[in-house]
């Protein structure tokens, strides 16, 4: 009967027999019985002799868990922490011995003394051990920070030198830097969950798990199941250069993807949507016929699907991107020279517009500073317009006011209305704040006094079309003041009335709070009051308002293009109004780089429309696009001359049928035969000779009208 077996009769399972003093020590085989022999009992068990391989002796078998974690631990008293101490051990197992153990009491205390010694000259090993180790961590730990400053140094060599350098984050400061992007905050689920809790933003999602498929991870979108299986389109991105900290990417077109653009192109030009449809059914994640036909449906007031098929053109976009490309360092740059990279700049924008109507302003916020990080110095799709609002919306008024201060010196963000309006408006809200400390309240207020004064000193014009939108009517003073009045909205230049009407139609209600409006009342009357006094500060901002406000560029042409405020577009100059703009990319750059030239698009004649080509075949000069094409390669070969004149002279000669024939058409008043019918009785016996000599008469008429019309030709 086997060990196993016996255990079970007596009662007893594995791990409950009692244990001796001895049975803390046992030896570790290669042999794969050792197991099942287990650990000998009583205190005679010691190593074994005159074998040839190496065993290993255990006092505790309890350390060959984790040896390495357990000499890392503190020791006290020459003991460690985790394990037990041998004196209770040994009291355990002499309280076992009186249910069945028949060794003696002396053995166990010899026993004891055995284990105690061991067990401390363990102790003073690992000791040891330790000790080492934190000589040689100590040691490996200098010889790594002296090689990456070694490396640190190099570097800056090389930057200094203007060579190249890896891409990474800014140098760390105790702020954080004003473009940096947090990768939480792109995701619009982490702002509903703090609007309306978690579970009713992942009902929907608890309920599909058993469907679930786990697709790449994504920051800026997360992949559906109703979307086409993903392929690779032939986007991909390359880096272009690193210098002085900042990598510039651009995105780039295979041959097949270019070729696909071109059909594109071509289906833009057909003005007929269902060509771009048929067009992602051969290529789903195509980037520019997702976002062209997402403004198609949202025209159309699908809301839900134009949102769907941007966030599949983001999707495919962030599947090409380079590895070393990060949307949260703000030290990434894409060219919107490059019409490669302006597909990405506008998938951005659309997305971000969605999320603002979503309700997440928040979100909506850092898809606008992962905008701006792309080219901050040319920003071409102007979002120094739009942060702003989207910062007060999402109740952000520290950021605002530290990219107010950060930028103002090299970008003077206080000659833009919006921030010079928005920016006292933050300070005020902060001064509302009740969590706030007193001296701080009272501070913001009265810096928020200060610019706002500035604000309406500044740009006067848009004092009385704030409070048209607010619903509030100014009193007496203020309306027939003449610095606030008609002439200050008639004195500005059409770009800073551009501008004004831009802010006003986009943030005028953030303005209707009483609160906010009494303050701005309060400073109102002190703007009189400096006016009427003679202030110096008055004269200049006017002469600074007619210097600066001249011409809008064309990113901010570009901008209104894309906010779609009524009031803005209804002040874009006419050069801009009256060219065509594409949803997939407005108003481009005059100085665009090229990287491949669409070939030149020949329409063939069958498929021209036939009203057309039939009045084009009136034209003297008229011949076939086939025809010329034949003519061009018979006069290169030198042959064939004689064949291709016959020709024109042929098409000559039907032209000229053709016009004869449109001069014999007469449109006759068929009421008339039977008016003169009526009056003269004696016609009604003799009506087809009557008719016939009619005929006879306007044919010799016309035949006399065609040979006048054949002299004047000769």
């Amino acid at each position: 009967m086997s060990r196993r077996a016996l255990r079970r009769l007596r009662g007893k399972q594995r791990g409950q027999e009692p244990l001796g003093p001895g049975a803390l020590q046992f030896v570790l085989r290669e042999d794969d019985d050792a197991e099942e022999e287990g650990p000998k009992r009583g205190p005679a068990a010691r190593r074994p002799r005159g074998t040839g391989k190496e065993s290993v002796r255990v006092n505790n078998r309890f350390e060959l868990i984790n040896t390495e974690e357990l000499e890392e631990e503190p020791v006290v008293n020459g003991d460690k922490s985790d394990c037990m101490p041998t004196d209770t051990m040994v009291s355990g197992n002499k309280g076992r011995a009186k249910h069945g153990n028949t060794e003696t009491k002396k053995d166990g205390e010899g026993v004891e003394k055995a284990a105690a010694s061991e067990q401390s000259n363990s102790s003073g090993k690992l000791r040891k051990k330790k000790k080492k180790q934190k000589n040689k961590k100590g040691t490996t730990g200098e010889t790594l920070e002296n090689g990456l400053e070694d490396i640190d140094r190099i570097l800056e060599r090389i930057e200094d030198r203007g060579g190249l350098a890896r891409p990474g984050p800014p140098p760390l400061s105790s702020r954080k830097h004003v473009l940096h992007v947090e990768h939480r905050h792109l995701n619009p689920d982490t702002e509903l969950k703090r609007y309306f809790g978690a579970r009713a933003i992942l009902g929907e999602q608890r309920s599909r798990q058993r469907q679930r498929v786990y697709p790449k991870s994504m920051w800026l979108t997360t992949p559906k199941s109703t979307w086409p299986r993903y392929s690779k389109p032939g986007l991909s991105m390359r880096l272009l250069e690193t210098k002085k900290g900042l990598s510039s990417f651009m995105f780039e077109h295979s041959e097949e993807y270019q070729q696909v653009q071109h059909k594109f192109l071509a289906a833009v030009e057909s003005m007929e949507p269902n060509n771009i449809v048929v067009l992602l059914q051969t290529s789903p994640y195509h980037v520019d016929s997702l976002l062209q036909l997402s403004d198609a449906c949202r025209l159309q007031e699908d809301q839900e699907m134009a949102r769907d098929l941007i966030e599949r053109a983001l999707y495919s976009m962030e599947c090409a991107f380079h590895p070393l490309f990060s949307l949260t360092s703000g030290t990434c740059r894409l060219d919107y020279r490059r019409p490669e990279n302006r597909s990405f700049y506008l998938a951005l924008y659309k997305q971000m517009v969605f999320l603002e109507k979503r309700g997440c302003p928040r979100t909506a916020l850092e898809y606008c500073k992962l905008i701006l990080s792309l080219e901050p110095d040319e920003d071409p799709l102007c979002m120094l317009l739009l942060v702003d609002h989207l910062a007060l919306r999402a109740r952000s008024y520290d950021y605002l006011i530290f990219l107010f201060q950060d930028w103002e010196a090299h970008r003077n963000l206080s000659q833009l209305p919006n921030f010079a309006f928005s920016v006292p408006l933050a300070y005020f809200l902060l001064s509302q704040q009740a969590d706030h400390p007193q001296h701080e309240r009272s501070a913001a207020r009265e810096k928020a006094s200060v610019l706002i004064r500035q604000a309406l000193t500044m740009f006067p014009g848009v004092l009385m079309p704030l409070l048209e939108y607010c619903s509030v009517r100014p009193d007496a003073t203020v309306a027939n003041h003449h610095f606030f009045g008609p002439n200050a909205q008639i004195s500005q230049s059409p770009a800073l009335s551009q501008l004004v009407s831009l802010y006003l139609g986009r943030s005028h209600f953030l303005w209707k709070e009483p609160a906010i409006m009494s303050w701005l009342e309060e400073n109102v009357h002190e703007v009189v009051q400096a006016v009427d006094s003679g202030d110096p500060t008055v004269a200049a901002c006017e002469s600074r308002r007619r210097v600066l406000y001249q011409r809008a560029p064309r990113n901010i042409h570009r901008h209104v293009v894309l906010s779609e405020v009524k009031e803005a577009v209804a002040t874009l100059p006419p050069d801009v109004t009256t060219q065509s703009v594409m949803g997939f990319d407005p108003l481009p750059p005059t100085d665009t780089i090229y990287s491949y030239v669409r070939p030149e698009r020949q329409t063939p004649v069958g498929q021209a429309n036939t009203v057309a080509l039939f009045f084009r075949s009136l034209l003297p000069n008229y011949t076939t696009e086939e025809d010329r094409l034949q003519e061009e390669r018979l006069e290169e070969e030198g042959g064939g001359i004689a064949d291709g004149l016959d020709r024109v002279q042929g098409l000559n000669r039907l032209m000229i049928a053709v016009r004869e024939m449109m001069a014999n058409f007469q449109f006759n008043d068929l009421d008339l035969p039977r008016q003169e019918n009526r009056e003269n009785p004696e016609n009604l016996e003799n009506p087809e000779g009557q008719g016939r000599g009619q005929s006879q008469g306007q044919g010799e008429g016309e035949s006399e009208g065609q040979g006048e019309e054949e002299g004047e030709w000769d």
